[in-house]
């Protein structure tokens, strides 16, 4: 993982993101030593077992602390942050989320509840991979059980799902999703990560805004997912 997680900070400081997100980091307790980043917080949720998992940079700047959603539910691969902004702002929590295709209905349930109660704060950015790929955001429909579920969700948590184009073979796997509109700004594709065939996913805040957080989406370090979020924004 060496070359990539190289490659990883050489991004993130070139672009100087507030914020950067990954999913399928692939990472456990041997990577310890070698997956911190000078100026920023790291969090991170490993999967128990191979593979998976989530994490999020958060600049030096930014005051921040982790919530622990759904506690003593079903594991999910999921991780949630409030970053603390000024106080006619009002906070902001950001989510990083990897399901993975054969998740079962209980961690999907679990997944949903944990989704419901972060989209009840003042603004939240939920960003990462669903491997939904039958769901058709434009009617808003799918053909399998468990997406239209998700779907659903999405729906009563009134969640505006963002991205419009394909980021992995023509599939849209890999999501935005906000509560509030004009939360997002734009939306650029920065092709791949090393050897990875999903596309990285920069975010940036609304115009206008005092404050600036800057977000990657990195999808995954090994698969390669990266969402760096970056301002001028919230």
């Amino acid at each position: 993982m060496g070359n990539k997680q190289e490659e990883l900070e050489a991004c993130v400081r070139l672009q100087g993101y507030d914020l950067t997100g990954i999913t399928e980091t692939w990472w456990d307790s041997s990577y310890d030593w070698s997956v911190g980043m000078e100026g920023y917080r790291l969090f991170r949720k490993d999967r128990q077992g191979r593979r998976g998992g989530v994490a999020l940079y958060v600049s030096d700047q930014l005051e921040c602390m982790e919530l622990h959603l759904g506690m003593n539910e079903e594991p999910t691969e999921s991780l949630w942050v409030r970053i603390k902004r000024r106080a006619r702002a009002g906070d902001i929590i950001v989510g990083v989320c990897y399901r993975p295709p054969d998740q079962g209905d209980q961690a999907d349930e679990a997944l949903y509840r944990q989704i419901g109660a972060a989209s009840r704060s003042q603004a939240l950015v939920l960003m990462g991979d669903f491997n939904n790929p039958d769901i058709c955001w434009r009617d808003n429909a799918a053909e399998l059980k468990q997406s239209r579920k998700f779907l659903e969700y999405v729906d009563s948590n009134f969640l505006l799902q963002v991205i419009e184009e394909p980021m992995r073979r023509g599939a849209m796997l890999d999501l935005i999703l906000a509560n509030k509109e004009g939360l997002v700004g734009d939306i650029k594709l920065k092709g791949s990560l090393g050897c990875s065939d999903h596309e990285m996913v920069e975010i940036q805040g609304p115009q206008g805004s005092e404050e600036g957080v800057q977000q990657a989406h990195y999808p995954g370090l090994q698969e390669s997912r990266l969402w760096p979020l970056q301002g001028p924004a919230w």
